[in-house]
C-alpha cells in the first residue's frame, strides 16, 4: 500500500536542473514558487497542486547525494546523470528512464603543451579526477596502471601544478579545458540525464511505478517528435 505521506523527490543542485524542470513540469512535478527564489538557501520544497500534478516534496542537493538519497530510500525517485549512477553503483538504484538532457560526456585531458608540464617522479600514470573507480577502470582496460588522486573540483589546475599529468573530468563544450591549457584526448562514456527510483519503493509504492510511466511516456514522445 501507498504512503500517506507525499513522494520525495530529488533533484540536482547545477548544470542539470534548468534543464529537469522543464521536464518535470511535463511529468506533474512543479515545485512551488519559492523553488525559484536564488536567496532562497531552503533545500525542500512542497509541490504545487493541480490537476494532474503530482503531490511531492522535492528536495534540492548535490548530484552524487541524489543517487545517495535514492538508493538508501530517503527519497523514492530523484533525476542525474548516468556518470553518477555509474560512480555509486548502488544495488538499490534504478534508472528507467533516460530523459535525453543534460548531455556532456566524462573524458581524458592532458596539457596541449605536456613538455611544458611535469607529473613528479611517479612511477606510472598519476591521473586526478572525482571519479576515480571509473578513471581507473578504463586506464586498466587501456592496459595502463592508474593512480587516481580524487580531486572535487579545480581539476584543471593539477597538471599546471605537477599534481597529475592527465585529468578525467565531465566535458560540455570544452572551453574550461581549452582556457586552462588542455586538450581532450579520450572519451570514457556519454552522459545524459536519467530518472533514478528506489527499486523497494518501485515494488512497494504505486505512485511510484506511476511516476516512472509518465517520465517514459514522455521519453516516448520525445523520441518520436
Amino acid at each position: 500500500m501507498a504512503s500517506t505521506l507525499p513522494l520525495t523527490f530529488a533533484v540536482p543542485k547545477g548544470r542539470i536542473l534548468d534543464e529537469a524542470l522543464p521536464v518535470m513540469a511535463r511529468a506533474g512535478l512543479v515545485p512551488e514558487a519559492t523553488f525559484h527564489d536564488k536567496a532562497n538557501r531552503a533545500l525542500s520544497f512542497a509541490s504545487e497542486d493541480g490537476p494532474g500534478r503530482v503531490s511531492a516534496r522535492i528536495i534540492r542537493v548535490r548530484a552524487f547525494d541524489v543517487a545517495t538519497f535514492v538508493a538508501f530510500g530517503a527519497a523514492q525517485a530523484g533525476i542525474v546523470g548516468s556518470d553518477v549512477i555509474e560512480k555509486f553503483d548502488y544495488s538499490e538504484l534504478y534508472a528507467p528512464v533516460d530523459l535525453d538532457i543534460g548531455h556532456c560526456r566524462l573524458s581524458v585531458a592532458e596539457p596541449r603543451d605536456r613538455a611544458a608540464y611535469s607529473a613528479g617522479a611517479a612511477s606510472h600514470l598519476r591521473i586526478a579526477t572525482k571519479y576515480p573507480n571509473i578513471a581507473s577502470r578504463w586506464f586498466e582496460r587501456q592496459g595502463i596502471q592508474a593512480e587516481c588522486v580524487k580531486l572535487n573540483g579545480a581539476m584543471e589546475l593539477a597538471p599546471s601544478l605537477g599534481l597529475s599529468l592527465r585529468i578525467v573530468d565531465l566535458v560540455s563544450t570544452g572551453r574550461t579545458l581549452a582556457d586552462n591549457g588542455l586538450v581532450e584526448t579520450d572519451i570514457i562514456m556519454p552522459v545524459s540525464a536519467r530518472l533514478i527510483v528506489n527499486r523497494a519503493a518501485l515494488k512497494t509504492d504505486p505512485r511510484v511505478a506511476e511516476l516512472v510511466e509518465r517520465f517514459r511516456t514522455l521519453a516516448q514522445q520525445r523520441e518520436a517528435a
